[in-house]
């Protein structure tokens, strides 16, 4: 079987240690101990489009063999077991985040999946923890590498207020 390289971004504004935890521990539990999950750095930001508490992102990579429409599948399904509920209006407070930005260098658009995530290209919060985790990884529209989109975003004075914390494991 063909192994896909994915790119997850993981957010939560709720009980944010907690719930960062949790899903790292259930995406190695989804995903199985030998996909080789790695982990970015941990940044706050503050809440975008609504009032809320900060959240906290990261983004994660791991191989899988499954299809791009089945990872979406498992996402939502760790998402819901971690107390995110649908229906909320999209900038709103929440347990847990996960979206799919990078599947090997596919482009899809089709049955709920949209791959490459938009959200690389237009928040700091997504595309700076990418940029720390695979700098040189080609965004598969673009043809630039994350860490040259980063300093493009962070030129256009649209980083917003990032802050990298020490996240405790």
């Amino acid at each position: 079987m063909n192994k896909h390289l994915v790119y997850v971004g993981i957010g939560s504004n709720i009980e944010q240690d907690k719930n960062i935890r949790l899903a790292v521990q259930s995406l190695l539990g989804t995903f199985g101990k030998q996909c080789h999950l790695l982990l970015s750095p941990v940044y706050k930001t503050q809440a975008i489009g609504f009032e809320g508490d900060d959240f906290f992102n990261l983004v994660a990579s791991f191989l899988t063999d499954l299809s791009p429409f089945d990872v979406e599948k498992k996402l939502k399904e760790i998402e819901h077991l971690n107390g995110r509920r649908r229906g909320q209006e999209k900038f709103s407070a929440r347990t847990l985040d996960i979206d799919l930005l990078l599947y090997d260098q596919d482009i899809i658009a089709n049955n709920g999946v949209s791959v490459p995530r938009d959200e690389i290209e237009k928040y700091a919060f997504v595309l700076s923890p990418l940029a720390d985790l695979a700098p040189d990884l080609i965004h598969p529209q673009t043809r630039q590498t994350m860490s040259e989109m980063w300093l493009q975003l962070r030129k256009k004075n649209n980083a917003g207020a990032l802050e990298r914390i020490n996240f405790d494991w």
